[in-house]
């Protein structure tokens, strides 16, 4: 029993340290830096987009739950990557795009790599600690007030969808 006990604890506490709040700073697509530490206490969605990809009407969507939920305390965050081959070619592009086809009002990132030896050590420590990397454009991190990873998300998954917001709404005050 106490075996059992003493493993338990151990395991417990691996995953205390290995779920450790993600911290970390982005380029913004409008200059200076956007840091996760800023919004500690909120949670974040943090998406990887492109402008170029199928999926790309979802920054419809993510207007939408900005809009709707940031003023709630959720904060929005797209990352623009050409990880996929599907971006712009510069960042003013990519916002000149978004503003006038989407009017993207929420924070956005300068064009950042999400995967590979050259991700973003945000993405590099949520694949740490969860094992998810982003497999295409739109996928989705659901950071907990705490900075810790909620919940991912495929591309398939729409940022308006009942299957995100309901996870949303739960870490919402």
């Amino acid at each position: 029993m106490m075996r059992l006990l003493l493993l338990t604890a151990l395991i417990l506490l691996g995953r205390a340290v290995q779920a450790a709040p993600l911290t970390g700073e982005f380029d913004s697509i409008d200059g200076g830096t956007l840091a996760i530490e800023e919004w500690r206490g909120q949670p974040i969605l943090v998406v990887n987009t492109a402008s170029q990809c199928g999926f790309t009407g979802q920054y419809k969507a993510l207007q939408k739950v900005h809009e709707a939920y940031s003023g709630k305390g959720l904060v929005v965050l797209a990352v623009p990557s050409d990880s996929f081959n599907q971006e712009l070619g510069s960042a003013e592009e990519v916002k000149q795009f978004c503003e006038m086809n989407y009017g993207l009002t929420l924070p956005m990132t300068d064009i950042t790599p999400v995967k590979g030896a050259d991700a973003h050590p945000f993405y590099k420590a949520v694949a740490a600690q969860t094992g998810f990397t982003p497999k295409w454009n739109f996928n989705k991190i659901l950071i907990d007030p705490e900075g810790e990873v909620a919940a991912t998300f495929g591309s398939n998954v729409k940022p308006d969808s009942r299957k995100l917001l309901s996870q949303v709404e739960a870490l919402l005050p």
